[in-house]
């Protein structure tokens, strides 16, 4: 792979993955319907996404620390992380394991980044079908079905062509994504003072004080889902020209930007703009307002825009903001799906290279220097799983819960890495590389225990998604296992590894 990327490259690639536009659009409702024994867990919404971006923090650092002293990762990431850290330990007994280690990360890693394409695919079949639906035109299952399908070939012919046209596409969507979220949270408050008379939901200092805590995890659950990719650009290591500076500083640039500027601005303002002046019908036909509208709406974010636009502009413009908002979530959702095919695809292809995986998908294209037998065959799988996805909304909870539950894994896991890699290590930093990879491990492991349990606990199709996500998770895990001990009996060789530098010979600022 060639070496192009500059800081400001490897930045707009993981902002393109914490997309805030995209997810703002997809995730209100879902936080607006949340419940706790029956009652509302909304309030919490924005305290919620203070606490996850904390706990997205601790695992950032120990990313970050890791690209610091493993600059040769390459597209490998944590992949490489998992062996790096064991084979440098002097004690034969400790590197024996490198091999395990690393195909564990890798293969789990597959959960989060083979599936996450889907669900992209799957939100952006459903918001264009939106957007069809506000010129009256109504798309048949198939149809929405072949929508998924066209969106995911997109972003793979983007892909394939190469990492500057992907880089170039994440600038321009970045540009105007941030744009429009300016300009909607300023028009949202600027809206709440113009009518300072209606009985809003909550007042400016409600929203950032919390108020119950176990409200406050259950939307922390949903809220941490946001912030996921700021790790991506560690995969893009291989295309770095300056992949020991430039990586660790893109990990936590784009968290900052996309999660403390963006979301905490955009989320304040639309949890600002809910009152009464949103107004809907809930499932049983009952007449809804403020949480309860906004849970009932497909489209919570365009009836705040529509209502801003006919209210502050004349009747009529808030349809025409409704399109050109709608458009940047879909622009946004293009960026967010690209950069998951090209950090999905870079984990499969540094296994492929190594044998860990079929070695087709280890290969280059001879013009563009991309994987791209693996581009297309994730393009496949995004196409089918954004299909499954698209058809119903418990088909795309049992998606997301899966994918979620390989980002917790893949998170935990490289928060234990980072503990390992600096144990013993010269100049180790007792905050940095004890203390932060310790309860980045636990926040993860408490995340992906709660989002379990939620999703058991609430019985009914919530219970039934949750077995089945369940169930994926772990037919993937038994399939990994019979491919390692298949693959070791055909390769021949130790467990061993040998493709990073061994301890004695191993200089811990080039590892």
């Amino acid at each position: 792979m060639k070496r192009t990327l500059n800081l400001t490259s490897l930045l707009v690639n993981a902002m393109a993955l914490i997309a805030p536009g995209a997810f703002l659009w997809t995730t209100f409702q879902i936080q607006a319907a949340q419940t706790n024994g029956g009652v509302t867990t909304a309030g919490e919404m924005w305290t919620g996404l203070m606490a996850a971006l904390i706990l997205a923090f601790l695992t950032a650092i120990s990313y970050a620390e890791l690209a610091n002293i493993y600059p040769k990762a390459g597209s490998g990431s944590s992949y490489y992380y998992a062996e790096a850290a064991f084979l440098e330990k002097e004690k034969a007994g400790h590197r024996k394991w490198a091999r395990i280690a690393k195909f564990l990360v890798g293969w789990i890693s597959h959960l989060y980044y083979w599936i996450y394409p889907g669900i992209m695919v799957a939100f952006s079949a459903i918001l264009i079908v939106y957007i069809f639906g506000l010129f009256g035109i109504a798309l048949a299952v198939w149809q929405q079905i072949l929508v998924a399908i066209l969106f995911a070939v997109l972003n793979g012919y983007i892909a394939y062509r190469g990492i500057s046209g992907s880089t170039m596409t994440a600038i321009i969507i970045n540009a105007i994504q941030l744009a429009a979220l300016i300009a909607f949270a300023i028009l949202a408050i600027l809206y709440r003072h113009a009518h300072p008379d209606l009985a809003y939901v909550q007042t400016a200092s409600s929203i950032m004080i919390p108020h119950n805590f176990t409200n406050l995890l259950f939307q922390s659950t949903i809220a941490i889902l946001l912030l996921v990719g700021f790790e991506s650009v560690t995969s893009l290591g291989s295309e770095a020209l300056r992949p020991k500076q430039d990586i660790k500083r893109a990990i936590l640039l784009s968290l900052i930007i996309q999660g403390v500027f963006a979301y905490l601005f955009e989320y304040f303002a639309a949890i600002y703009f809910v009152g009464p002046q949103m107004t809907g019908t809930d499932a049983t036909g009952a007449a809804v307002s403020g949480w309860g509208a906004a849970a009932a709406s497909g489209a919570p974010i365009g009836d705040m825009v529509r209502i801003i636009g006919d209210s502050m502009f004349g009747g009529g413009t808030g349809f025409i903001l409704v399109i050109i908002f709608a458009a940047t979530v879909v622009l946004a959702l293009i960026g967010t799906t690209l950069a998951c095919l090209n950090t999905g695809v870079r984990i499969t292809y540094a296994m492929g290279k190594e044998k860990e995986m079929p070695t087709l998908l280890g290969i280059l294209h001879g013009r563009y220097d991309t994987p791209h037998y693996g581009i297309w065959i994730l393009v496949a799988v995004s196409a089918a799983l954004g299909a499954y996805g698209v058809v119903n909304v418990d088909n795309l909870t049992q998606i997301t819960l899966a994918s979620n539950t390989g980002t917790f894994l893949l998170y935990g896991l490289t928060n234990l890495i980072a503990l390992w890699a600096f144990f013993g290590r010269p100049n180790s930093s007792l905050l940095k590389h004890r203390v932060v990879p310790l309860l980045g491990f636990l926040a993860n492991f408490l995340m992906f225990g709660a989002i379990i349990w939620l999703g058991v606990s609430a019985g009914g199709n919530s219970a039934s998604d949750a077995v089945i996500a369940l169930a994926m998770v772990a037919v993937w895990l038994v399939a990994g296992s019979a491919w390692f001990i298949h693959n070791s009996k055909k390769l021949s060789r130790p467990v061993l590894a040998t493709n990073v530098p061994q301890a004695n010979g191993l200089d811990h600022d080039d590892a």
